[in-house]
């Protein structure tokens, strides 16, 4: 009984913060929340393997799995292999101007910017911008060529570009 009630407190405490990092793997809330309730079914049976290293800790390892949980589900679909070619998208703005221009937008609209990218390039950005990839542990994680991850990357900054500037216009 005393597990059940850590589990509930354990999900209580983390669960909205969970949720936010599936739903950068998702292209919806709806597939997030399955995400994440994977990923607690996983936290809940290695519990026992985690090991306190501090505060912060928990919740670190906790977004680990979440994150390796999001991945697995992601290669079991092969998502990684949808992606639109390159010449439909025009060249993204330097990152300087993305990352000031991305400030600028509520968190929500980048947040569905970020999910309306297909699979593949959401993957990438997602490792390599909040995970703090670089593109050979990319290539590693995902089982795809480096060549492959910095194209990903390169596709979705594009993409995420041209949707700043659209939500940018229509805001004037």
């Amino acid at each position: 009984m005393k597990d059940r009630e850590l589990w509930k407190e354990i999900y209580k405490k983390y669960a909205k913060r969970m949720l936010t990092v599936c739903m950068r793997y998702s292209p919806g809330r709806e597939q997030a929340e399955d995400m994440m309730h994977d990923g607690f079914m996983q936290v809940f049976r290695s519990l026992d393997k985690f090991t306190d290293r501090g505060e912060g800790s928990l919740r670190a390892w906790m977004e680990r799995i979440m994150i390796n949980t999001c991945l697995q589900q992601i290669r079991k679909k092969d998502l990684l292999r949808d992606s639109c070619p390159v010449e439909t998208y025009r060249e993204p703005a330097d990152d300087a101007s993305l990352e000031a221009a991305a400030e600028s937008i509520p968190a929500p609209v980048l947040l569905r910017f970020i999910q309306e990218l297909p699979p593949g390039y959401r993957t990438v950005f997602n490792l390599y911008v909040f995970e703090g990839m670089n593109h050979k542990e990319i290539a590693q994680k995902l089982n795809i060529k480096e060549k492959t991850s910095s194209s990903q990357l390169y596709r979705a900054k594009c993409l995420l570009a041209s949707q700043i500037k659209e939500y940018e216009r229509k805001q004037q």
